[in-house]
């Protein structure tokens, strides 16, 4: 330095620095140090600084008023130091010349100055708008010229006037434009030109803000104010960021994960065709999503694995992720690091501060120079800190937003062999639990390298304090590491089991809750209950060890802190006589061991969750790895054939490992033709169907289509929309053909009666609309999209006799509106067979016979024998359709609703008997059994009808909407929810584990204040006598501190919150299964599963956690302020206000935050039930090509929900940042105090409170944290027991009111003045029904739609109650027995078959009330007997979810088994008339006469050929009895029914 400066200026003289009251720096040190440190920063970061701008181009910045400044104070700058340079080489031609210093100085300044100047333009043309590069430069070389700026004065005003008056001058010029450009830069430049900001109605306040606003996440604060006048809306937030939408984040991921693929496939070939000389050629029809290209049968398979015994490499999802977003992430990392080691800078203070107290007579100045470091350098930490975590958290919201939109763009293309392999409550599981998993693990990755450097330079550190003694308590870490290792394995194996249990359960419960109306009719809820609390308490008892094993950890991270000081201060105290435990060595140590403390808690933690992950990255990356179907499978080529579809020696299968289903198919169907495929049940007709849309695996042959195809499924596929969405499909509107549309379809009446017209909301899965106007809507959908081929699913099995008569004539006949395109009719009404082109026959798979009506009856094949059985009552039936039921039609359109019915306004559950559909959509099935197309898991929902107060009746227009919102609650959670929590988890109990916290905090303390006690020895020089006994002492006292935790731990954990979450769940689902009919009907089953996954999860394990850790981080300030506030008293004057300030900040986080997070979860199910929804309608979406406007469908919503999961995420660094000010303030205040109480405070009582106060800013953070964790899971207490206070049914049984064992012996059923009512408020449905029926009698319930009889089967089980009168049955008034005596002694064959998955054993007898024996005989009557016996598995062939892998008519015939069980003396039957054939028509009817003789038979009849032999027919008009009497004496009398057998053939 002598060489630069010369020998007159030294570089640094200790007596004028260090050791006097007025410290100043040498000249020397000011000119090179202080004034080179900004510059060397600027031109070290300068070159990345523009690299990195030269790529991010964000549109340029016009010339501002701000920025001219900018500009020409920087050109001044360098003007100024120039001068400076100038004068020097003036200086030098005068002969003063001055040492090199003076030369090199302003050079390099100037430079400097210009190339900031540079900067400032290069950044306002690339768009940045505010610049943390240039605002550290100002910031630091303000920061050295203070010291100049001082020492100038200082000088001048020694020396009576200023020797170097230029200079003098240059400086202060040049500060005061240093402090502008500073000023000047903590303001922002105007948003750059074009971009969205200007054009977004509310865009992120983030984008605009300053380096300053962002650091600290400043401009947050608006929302967080907002939020803290009135709970936040969605309407409030703000958008999205462009780089985290769906748009840019999903392409990114699926980009790398495609180039996995292929690299995977291409390896896998390399390595197959060292298998074999040649690869097999793969005909199936598959793109092989991942592995399994290149075999086609099995047995090649095994050949192959075991002769290479390992598996082809599979694509590797994480490094697609990895790539994909690893860039992001490790800036995250870099400030991880940055702060790493900051961290380490404290404990050196407090050394120095700890021995600065014991010197006596050295100057304050240090003291408070050390304490406003400790401040700066925790303030620094801070802020880098929360850094950190935003990019980490970003990085982890936008893992969610690709994983969930890659998982929705392959379920939309899995094979059903793939669909067959994970269930839709299992891929929406893939997008809830796991994609969260990701969310939640990015947050800690980096913990993965930092823990270990953390702890590598905390063990540095200490064995400098300590010596090698450390290293007995660096023993004591690694011994609990394989200690928790063990125990954090066990976890993992636990908690898989646990989410088996749990899915087991849910899936359970999407069940009953789909199948609810059949468990109550046949009184089954006890049994499923049962079903339900033994898979809970599994749950419960996995839970329980995981408690146990938590309890333990717990104890062992908690004690590991102080076991490790204890046995380093033991050894070190022991080993060495001359070794004394002075308070730098005790409190320096221990707070090193504070800080080994997080990386040691962390390290587990992150490792059981990447543990979790990877079972989640597994999951995924099989499900991404799924065959998809190939799109090529059907040729859609258009060539100019005369043939528009053609399938050539077809063999298709439904997996590649089945047998096939459909074999050697040939069918050429010629441009424009109509051709009908009919056979029986189970044939493989829907098959056919299928193969042609290319959803089946085709294992040899050639299928073409030419030009588009429009698909109706058997089962109508409805969305959540308007009528009018469904219709149009995502077609534009053109008003004519859309009203052209819908006469065709016979929906024009239908628009009459329903509350909105065509924009009327459909419920989930069509619940608001009949089965008939499901069908025809789907038609009117297929219809519009004006399509070339038009493939048709037997739709016109659900709508009733003439309505299909109009549909065939107008639309898919000869004469219909669709003549000219090429029609599949898929039917088995016979009736129009003569009407159509060509026949199909199908057989067992096989087309047994082709050609026209005529041909085929000449062949006399299969066909003819068909038609002869059948035909003769259905086309007498169909034939003598007059015109009079023309004219009918227009007052009663099939099932229209008709006219009371305009009550529909409150969208009751429209009951009738044109709701065919109430159990169809329950198990979205298809008609052929062995079509596993449509997953039955509608996850969301029945009907959401909402259940309106009175005084919406009034406003019919408001009732439109159908689908209510779930509400999100607003404002402080409750007081009274705490309670219901502390209720259930015992008061006594609450109030022990209160003070067990607080007693284990109080042993804490203790033990530290013990040892500020025997630091305190060495200055006494104590030390020799009692070291055993202070040894002992501290021993004992971290020994309680630990064993207060393990009790505490198991008290809470295992025993207390465990027996709350039992109650809990047990009150909701008791409450759940007592609800009546009706809140079913208004409630999604989506929202009551997520009450039983998501708030159930919570009650088990969230908030257990939350607690816990609130508890501890209490107890934990408290101390430290009373620590604080003992030592030096002061210290309380500083307390109020930051505790203020600190309640403050808490409540305006709390509100908005507990806000964001409900937002955030009602803008999630959204997600989860359009994904449903979509899984189950995939094939139609895929057969209309609207795939891609389904994608983004999805990602809107997944944007809407990280719209406000966003904000929620910058409220806790918002948060994060304002707290851990106050708590380093806190430490300053605690530095400051110790300075000046110097004299009277002993070093060791010094160490423990700046020791302590270090501490405190991580346990306020978390304390915050976890009040408002606690608020939104708390929450979920509130949720589930809304559902446990659900107004209940009638009592279940009666105690005292009970019927005799064999009631009702006779059968007799008699009405008595009896009206009914959907709800309160609406018009009566029944109107005084008076009638009186003989045991044994068999009434046939006859009328049009909406006539009220589907309600009187209804009133029988008491599905409603009586609004009038009284049933009463054998002398027993039905009203007042318990509801299961009721429904056990009546049976019902529902419309819809519903069943359960489980044996069908289970299915027919879930109380296992009857023998083998009895199951078997109930079989053969119905039926089914050859079906079973030829199963392997027998009674226990497991029925799969809805009963997929029976065929309609199988189920409709267990439905049957079952009532023949039963064997009650009344039976109700509700005809099933779609989807079964008309020999299984037979089959039940003639089973029914025989089996039933002497029962009670009601049945609501659509056939009326079935009831002509009945007793007696009712036939019902308007909710009142038209007529009853024999059917002959009715026909006689010219009346109703008359008419109505006319219509059908059956009278002349």
């Amino acid at each position: 330095m002598e060489r630069l400066c010369g020998p007159e200026l030294p570089f640094w003289v200790a007596n004028r620095t260090f050791h006097t009251d007025r410290p100043d720096l040498p000249e020397c040190f000011q000119l090179s140090v202080l004034s080179w440190l900004p510059c060397i920063y600027l031109l070290a970061v300068s070159p990345i600084y523009s690299f990195y701008l030269k790529r991010n181009n964000k549109g340029y910045i016009m010339m501002s008023i701000l920025n001219r400044f900018k500009t020409v104070f920087g050109l001044f700058l360098w003007i100024v130091c120039w001068t400076d340079l100038f004068y020097t080489f003036h200086e030098l031609r005068q002969g003063h010349s001055q040492p090199p210093i003076y030369f090199i100085t302003p050079l390099v300044l100037g430079m400097t100055m210009l190339l900031a100047t540079f900067l400032i333009q290069f950044e306002r043309l690339r768009g940045v708008q505010s610049s943390g590069v240039l605002f550290i430069f100002w910031f630091l070389s303000v920061l050295c010229a203070i010291v100049p700026f001082r020492s100038k004065i200082l000088k001048a005003s020694s020396e009576s006037e200023v020797t170097d008056k230029l200079r003098f001058t240059t400086f202060y010029i040049y500060f005061g434009l240093v402090a502008c450009q500073l000023i000047l830069c903590c303001f922002n430049e105007r948003p750059p030109l074009f971009s969205n900001v200007v054009t977004d109605p509310n865009p992120c306040p983030e984008t605009t803000a300053g380096f300053l606003s962002t650091m600290t996440f400043w401009w947050f604060t608006s929302l967080a104010i907002k939020g803290y006048k009135m709970p936040l809306e969605a309407k409030d937030l703000w958008s999205l960021n462009q780089r985290d939408s769906s748009k840019v984040m999903v392409p990114r991921l699926l980009k790398e994960w495609e180039k996995e693929q292929v690299k995977a496939k291409s390896e896998q070939n390399v390595s197959s065709q060292a298998m074999y000389a040649k690869p097999p050629p793969s005909t199936t029809n598959h793109i092989a999503g991942g592995g399994g290209g290149s075999e086609s049968s099995p047995e090649e398979v095994e050949v192959l694995l075991s002769s290479q015994k390992v598996a082809p490499r599979q694509p590797s999802f994480l490094r697609a992720l990895i790539k994909a977003f690893g860039p992001y992430f490790l800036i995250g990392s870099a400030y991880k690091l940055l702060q790493d080691v900051i961290t380490f800078v404290n404990p050196q203070l407090l050394r120095l501060l700890i021995s600065f107290t014991k010197q006596k007579g050295v100057p304050d100045w240090w003291g408070y120079t050390l304490a406003f470091l400790m401040f700066f350098t925790a303030l620094l930490q801070t802020l880098i800190l929360h850094r950190h975590f935003q990019y980490c958290f970003v990085t982890g919201m936008n893992v969610r937003t690709a994983v969930i939109g890659a998982i929705y763009r392959k379920a939309l293309a899995i094979t059903n062999a793939a669909k067959r392999s994970s269930t839709v409550g299992e891929i929406v599981n893939l997008m809830s639990v796991d994609a969260q998993r990701f969310m939640d693990l990015t947050t800690f990755l980096n913990m993965l390298w930092s823990a270990p450097l953390q702890i590598m330079l905390a063990l540095y550190f200490l064995w400098q304090n300590l010596g090698p003694s450390v290293l007995a308590g660096v023993a004591v870490m690694v011994m609990l590491i394989p200690f928790n290792a063990v125990i954090a394995m066990k976890t993992r194996g636990y908690q898989v089991e646990q989410m088996k249990h749990k899915d087991d359960r849910i899936k359970l419960m999407n069940e009953i809750l789909n199948g609810i109306k059949v468990l109550k009719l046949y009184a089954w809820e006890k049994s499923f209950k049962e079903k339900v609390l033994a898979i809970r308490q599994k749950e419960l008892n996995v839970l329980r060890k995981t408690a146990y094993l938590g309890a333990l950890s717990t104890m062992a991270w908690t004690s590991a802190p102080f076991l490790v000081a204890l046995t380093s201060f033991a050894v070190y105290v022991t080993v060495d006589e001359n070794n004394v435990l002075d308070a730098e060595r005790a409190f320096v140590s221990l707070s090193l061991f504070n800080i080994l403390r997080f990386p040691l808690n962390m390290l587990p933690q992150v490792i059981s969750s990447i543990v979790q992950t990877s079972v989640s990255l597994k999951r995924i990356q099989r499900f991404l790895s799924h065959d998809e179907l190939d799109p090529n499978s059907v040729d859609r080529n258009i060539t100019a054939s005369e043939f528009a579809v053609t399938v050539v020696n077809g063999k298709f299968t439904w997996a590649k490992e089945d047998t096939p289903v459909l074999h050697n198919i040939n069918v050429m169907v010629p441009q424009g033709s109509l051709l009908a495929v009919v056979g029986h049940v189970g044939c493989g007709k829907s098959s056919l169907i299928s193969a042609l849309l290319g959803e089946m695996e085709k294992v040899e042959g050639e299928v073409s289509i030419r030009g588009s195809v429009a698909y109706v499924p058997q089962q109508a596929w409805i969305q959540n929309a308007t009528l009018r969405d469904n219709i149009l499909f995502g077609n534009a509107y053109n008003e004519q053909k859309y009203r052209c549309v819908l006469d065709a379809c016979a929906l024009t009446p239908d628009l009459e009666v329903l509350p909105g017209g065509d924009s009327t909301e459909i419920g989930e899965k069509g619940i608001n609309l009949s089965g008939g106007q499901r069908q025809r809507v789907s038609l009117a959908r297929a219809l519009y999209s004006d399509a070339d081929v038009y493939l048709l699913d037997d739709p016109l099995s659900a709508v009733d006799a003439h309505v299909s008569k109009h549909i065939f004539d107008n639309l898919i006949g000869p004469e219909g509106l669709l003549k000219g395109k090429t029609r599949i009719l898929v039917t088995h009404g016979i009736t129009y067979l003569p009407q159509v082109d060509n026949i199909v026959v199908m057989v067992d798979g096989r087309v047994s016979e082709m050609g026209s009506y005529q041909e085929l009856l000449k062949q006399n094949g299969a066909f003819a024998e068909f038609l002869r059985n059948y035909a003769l009552e259905d086309i007498v039936e169909e034939d003598e359709a007059t015109e009079e039921l023309i004219e009918d039609e227009e007052l009663f359109p099939d099932d229209a609703l008709s006219n009371h019915h305009t009550d529909m306004v409150d969208n009751e559950p429209v009951i009738n008997e044109a709701k065919k559909s109430f159990m169809r959509q329950i198990s979205i099935v298809s008609s052929e059994g062995e079509n596993p197309r449509c997953r039955s898991v509608r996850r969301h929902g029945c009907s959401q009808r909402k259940h309106s107060e009175p005084q919406e009746k009034k406003k019919p227009h408001e009732a439109e909407k159908l689908i209510q919102a779930e509400t999100a609650e607003t404002g402080r959670v409750k007081t009274k929810v705490y309670l219901e929590y502390i209720k259930a988890v015992g008061p006594l109990l609450s109030v022990v584990i209160c003070l067990l916290y607080g007693c284990q905090s109080a042993a804490a303390i203790g033990a530290n204040i013990w040892l500020s006690q025997w630091t305190n020895d060495a200055s006494r020089n104590q030390t020799k006598e009692n070291v055993n006994m202070r040894v002992g002492v501290y021993a004992a006292l971290g020994i309680v501190q630990g064993v207060l935790i393990l009790v505490n731990c198991l008290l809470c954990r295992a025993y207390s919150m465990l027996r709350a979450a039992k109650l809990t769940h047990y009150n909701m689902l008791q409450g759940v299964l007592r609800a009546p009919q009706a809140f079913f009907e208004s409630t999604p089953t989506g929202r009551l599963l997520n009450r039983f996954s998501k708030d159930v999860d919570s009650i088990d394990s969230h908030i257990p956690d939350n607690i816990d850790i609130w508890m501890r981080t209490f107890w934990y300030t408290l101390n430290v302020l009373l620590i604080c506030s003992a030592l030096t008293p002061m210290f309380l004057i500083v307390i109020a206000p930051l505790m203020v300030f600190y309640w403050w900040v808490q409540r305006f986080y709390v509100a908005t935050s507990r806000q964001l997070k409900r937002l955030e979860s009602v803008s999630r199910s959204p997600i989860y039930s359009h994904f449903s929804e979509t899984v189950t309608g995939s094939n139609v979406i895929r057969a209309y090509g609207r795939h891609t406007a389904f994608v983004l469908m999805s990602d809107m919503k997944v944007d809407e929900n990280q719209k406000s999961y966003y904000p929620g995420i910058v409220s806790n660094r918002w948060l994060g940042v304002r707290i851990e000010f106050i708590g380093n303030c806190i430490v300053l205040f605690a530095a400051l105090f110790a300075v000046t109480g110097k004299e009277s405070l002993n070093p060791g009582l010094v160490g423990l409170s700046v020791s302590y106060a270090l501490q405190v800013t991580m346990s306020l953070n978390w304390m915050v944290r976890m009040t408002s964790d606690l608020e939104n899971n708390i929450v979920a207490v509130e949720r589930v027991k809304e559902y446990s206070e659900t107004k209940t049914e009638a009592p279940w049984d009666v105690e005292d009111k009970k019927p005799p064992a064999e009631w009702p012996m006779e059968g007799n059923v008699e009405f008595h003045e009896y009206s009914v009512r959907y709800r309160e408020g609406l018009d009566l449905v029944l109107k005084n029904i008076t009638l009186n029926v003989k045991g044994g009698e068999k009434i046939g319930i006859v009328g049009r739609t909406g006539a009220g009889k589907s309600s009187m089967t209804l009133c029988l089980f008491r599905l409603l109650e009586a609004a009038a009168g009284e049933i009463t049955i054998d002398d027993v008034k039905i009203s007042e027995i318990g509801l299961h005596d009721l429904r056990s002694k009546l049976t019902i064959i529902p419309q819809e078959p519903v069943l359960f998955s489980g044996t069908l054993r289970m299915n027919l007898d879930p109380f296992e009330k009857y023998n083998d024996e009895e199951v078997w005989k109930a079989l053969e009557h119905s039926h089914l007997h050859k079906f079973v016996s030829n199963q392997p598995a027998k009674l226990e062939l497991e029925c799969s979810e809805g009963g997929e892998n029976l065929s309609v008519g199988q189920r409709q015939l267990v439905c049957l088994a079952r009532a023949l069980l039963r064997k009650t003396r009344i039976l109700i039957l509700d005809e099933a008339t779609a989807a079964i054939d008309l020999e299984t028509d037979d089959l039940i009817q003639s089973t029914i006469r025989t089996q039933f003789e002497d029962c009670t038979v009601f049945t609501i009849a659509h056939r009326l050929n079935t009831i002509m032999d009945y007793t007696r027919v009712l036939v019902l008009d308007k909710g009142q009895i038209a007529e009853f009497d024999t059917p002959t004496n009715l026909i006689s009398k010219r009346g109703i029914f008359y008419s109505m057998t006319k219509d059908a053939g059956l009278s002349q």
